[in-house]
């Protein structure tokens, strides 16, 4: 069993995989990077474990339990992406693994942080206990750069539509189930954004009802 989660202080993230083997600790990975993205550390903590364990003897079957399982589908994507580096890395460990035996498997778990399942909540608590003092200079990932430009055009077009005469009246905030505003947010794919993302027809239907606006011309200015 591989249980990986991910921490951010700082700019510093940090990634750590625990793996038991019969509810027994055997081996525990960490490691710290400067300016990524939370969703590469986690991705980062899985190839770790898998790494650690496809190397194990004896071991037919790995489970990884993290909280991101958005991340893991990363691996088997096919398409172009920014975490192709570890996912390649990924891949060859699985197919050595599964080339030893073809009966080996691999199955991926989600576990919400909230739930506070005991393992998972051990590595929670890990990934928070570590203090890292920054070291510089360092190389910026390519993630982290689009969402620090990506904060500065949320930051600008916020200041532009405020202080804008021409702006709609039929604007729809929408609510989470603790009645608060749901933002804007690039974490884990957005709260709401990604479901109408793959489809630009839809997505066009869905701003104009959201907003009363057509996404084309001044509303895009």
């Amino acid at each position: 069993m591989v249980i990986t989660d991910t921490s951010i202080k700082n700019d510093i993230a940090t990634s750590i995989s625990h793996i038991h083997s019969a509810n027994c600790p055997l081996i525990k990975t960490v490691h710290h990077a400067f300016f990524v993205m939370s969703s590469e550390a986690e991705l980062f903590a899985i190839r770790c474990g898998i790494n650690q364990a496809c190397s194990l003897n004896n071991v037919s079957k790995i489970v990884v339990v993290t909280d991101s399982i958005h991340m893991a589908k990363k691996i088997f994507d096919t398409g172009s992406h920014p975490f192709q580096i570890h996912s390649a890395a990924i891949l060859n460990n699985l197919q050595n693994f599964f080339i030893a035996n073809d009966s080996n498997s691999i199955e991926f778990w989600e576990c919400p942080s909230r739930l506070k399942w005991r393992f998972h909540h051990n590595v929670d608590k890990d990934s928070k206990s570590f203090v890292v003092t920054p070291s510089y200079p360092s190389k910026i990932s390519w993630e982290f750069c689009k969402k620090s430009d990506s904060n500065e055009i949320i930051k600008l077009w916020k200041m532009t539509f405020q202080a804008s005469e021409g702006k709609g009246k039929n604007f729809l905030e929408l609510l989470n189930d603790d009645l608060n505003v749901v933002k804007p947010s690039y974490a884990k794919g957005g709260p709401w954004l990604q479901l109408v993302g793959h489809s630009n027809s839809l997505c066009a239907r869905a701003t104009r009802a959201i907003t009363n606006h057509v996404p084309i011309g001044e509303y895009r200015l």
